[in-house]
């Protein structure tokens, strides 16, 4: 009977029904991760959840361990993985349920194991094939992977596939399928959706930020004289102004030199506790004093100023970093300082 209930139940109801039992605390940093119509969805659906039964209450806490349980068998080993630990946990039918469950609403990521596969191995597979099969693959693994392999590709292969990434929208399952059945065919059959969003300007951001800075330069030189739009919108989401703490002290204090005091001001009215501080402990006093004058004088700015002000400064870390007189940490292992 309580599982009749059960399956008259949506989605819906079930994740409202699950935060109501996590409580308040929990289910507040739940929502943190949440886009904001899932939010309004979720707090409209438990404002109209009157009361549920303990047994049905026990299924659906039951119901999302087993799920949370095969995804984390997933990514630790794939399907089969995770499959043959259910079986051993929850017997062969519950573990297929769970699994049909969990693959048909949250879309398992083509290409699994080449993500658990080593950068150099990973290397030797695909450095033969075509750039935007390349730039595929690429687009389906973490940036910490992509960034090993993109350093290991020629250097006239490395600007090619990161324009590729960058400028990829959608790709057709069957293109997907092909290039997953040449890696591992008995991966091939992951994908569920017509078309799968991969890619795209901040993943290849992402890249770029833990590549070594030759890398980086290289492609990005490249990339301004093949697409010098593309190149810009890459350039500018790289560094944005709240990494100024990536600095150290010496590199803030030469970044400020070339800073003009009117663009400091209305750039810091936009920032955070954590970056203004940051800025005057590396200032005089006197300047400290004069510049938070200067912010609490100027009252409200338009955030279009505060932008612009702050990318002036962006563009002068850039410069100084490009000239070699400052440091910015990132990853490859090229900004060690012995």
């Amino acid at each position: 009977m309580a599982k009749e209930k059960e399956e008259k139940i949506s989605g819906l109801q079930k994740a409202a029904i699950l935060l109501i039992s996590l409580g308040p605390e929990k289910s507040a940093n739940i929502f943190k991760h949440l886009k904001e119509e899932e939010i309004e969805e979720l707090t409209l659906e438990i404002a109209n959840t009157r009361s549920v039964s303990p047994q049905i209450k026990e299924q659906i806490i039951n119901e999302f361990y087993e799920v949370c349980l095969a995804q984390q068998y997933i990514a630790e080993g794939g399907i089969a993985y995770a499959k043959e630990l259910l079986e051993k946990a929850l017997g062969n039918d519950k573990a297929n349920s769970v699994l049909n469950k969990l693959t048909s609403s949250i879309q398992v990521r083509p290409f699994e194991f080449v993500r658990k596969t080593d950068a150099s191995q990973l290397l030797s597979f695909i450095q033969d094939e075509h750039p935007q099969t390349i730039a595929l693959i690429l687009s389906y693994l973490n940036p910490s992977q992509c960034s090993q392999v993109l350093m290991a590709l020629p250097p006239e292969l490395q600007a090619d596939v990161a324009k590729r990434i960058a400028t990829m929208d959608r790709t057709s399952p069957d293109v997907i399928k092909e290039v997953e059945s040449i890696l591992e065919s008995k991966l091939a059959n992951l994908v569920n959706q017509d078309y799968t969003i991969i890619g795209g300007v901040d993943h290849v951001v992402e890249i770029l930020n833990n590549v070594d800075r030759g890398t980086e330069k290289h492609i990005m030189e490249t990339l301004e004289i093949e697409d010098p739009e593309l190149a810009d919108e890459i350039r500018k989401k790289m560094f944005v102004f709240e990494d100024i703490l990536l600095l150290d002290d010496r590199a803030i204090q030469r970044v400020l030199r070339d800073v003009d005091n009117n663009d400091l001001s209305i750039s810091l009215k936009g920032s955070n506790e954590e970056v203004q501080n940051a800025i005057f402990n590396n200032m005089s006093k006197r300047l400290a004093t004069m510049i938070k004058e200067d912010m609490e004088f100027m009252g409200p700015v338009r955030m279009k100023d505060v932008e612009e002000a702050q990318q002036k400064i962006v563009n002068t870390i850039r410069k100084l970093e490009d000239s070699g007189e400052i440091v910015v940490s990132r990853g490859g292992g090229d900004e060690i300082i012995v």
